[in-house]
């Protein structure tokens, strides 16, 4: 998943661990991406940018079941009990 809003800005990180350094090489090898786009990925999961993107996403695109489901409850809370107002 790709994602530039606005500006994007350029960072450098000193003093990555060999380790470190290893693994993030190893990953983008298997997922066959590049470095950056490895490292880009592992920040947007550890800040919750992603997360939050597919919860708004979910939330913004609604199914034909998911209105039919809002429809439903919101038909339940439009029954008036006569006895109530009398």
């Amino acid at each position: 998943m790709r994602y530039h809003a606005g500006m994007s800005k350029q960072m450098t990180i000193r003093g990555v661990p060999d380790e470190v350094a290893r693994k993030i090489r190893r990953l983008s090898r298997e997922r066959g991406s590049s470095v950056n786009t490895t490292v880009l990925e592992i920040l947007r999961h550890a800040v919750g940018v992603d997360a939050r993107r597919e919860l708004l996403a979910r939330y913004a695109t609604w199914t034909a079941q998911d209105l039919a489901q809002v429809e439903e409850a919101v038909a339940a809370q439009r029954v008036i009990d006569d006895s109530l107002w009398r």
